[in-house]
């Protein structure tokens, strides 16, 4: 686990019309206040990573596929600096993600079919002075396989 990182299932309700999950609530305070909501969708074996913010938290949630999503926690006040931990996200696994201002993060579609992410921040892009740092999937500082574990 990484310092205030929040992973929360999602309880999905199902019944001969459909189904009803709620997502979000105000009373969970889990943003410090809503900054934009946003979407994108990834192809299949897609690898969107890293990147980080010094000034924005994020919500994820994955409505569409499935994706394997990374955290590696560089905020060098936190108890978790250096730490990695991994999380499985979508259809197959219900859930949403805040991530921490600091903390960097990314995904990988997994499966035969695109996944799409819905997120919220808690501030609105600014493009004059993007709050986005990058850093290589590959970086060896981070040290993560994005290969599959055949087990």
């Amino acid at each position: 686990m990484i310092e205030g990182v929040t992973f929360k299932k999602l309880i999905k309700h199902c019944d001969d019309r459909g189904t009803f999950m709620e997502i979000l609530r105000d009373d969970e305070h889990l943003l410090e206040c809503f900054g934009q909501l946003s979407a994108s969708l990834s192809y299949p074996g897609v690898i969107k990573a890293f990147h980080y913010h010094q000034h924005q938290d994020d919500l994820w949630y994955f409505p569409v596929g499935n994706a394997q999503v990374v955290l590696h926690d560089l905020r060098s006040d936190s108890p978790t600096i250096g730490k990695t931990a991994v999380y499985y996200m979508g259809e197959e696994n219900p859930s949403l993600l805040l991530i921490p201002k600091g903390v960097a993060h990314g995904y990988r579609v997994l499966g035969e079919k695109p996944a799409m992410i819905v997120y919220v921040t808690s501030r609105s892009y600014n493009p004059e002075e993007p709050d986005e740092k990058r850093i290589p999937y590959d970086d060896p500082a981070i040290g993560f396989s994005w290969e599959t574990q055949y087990r």
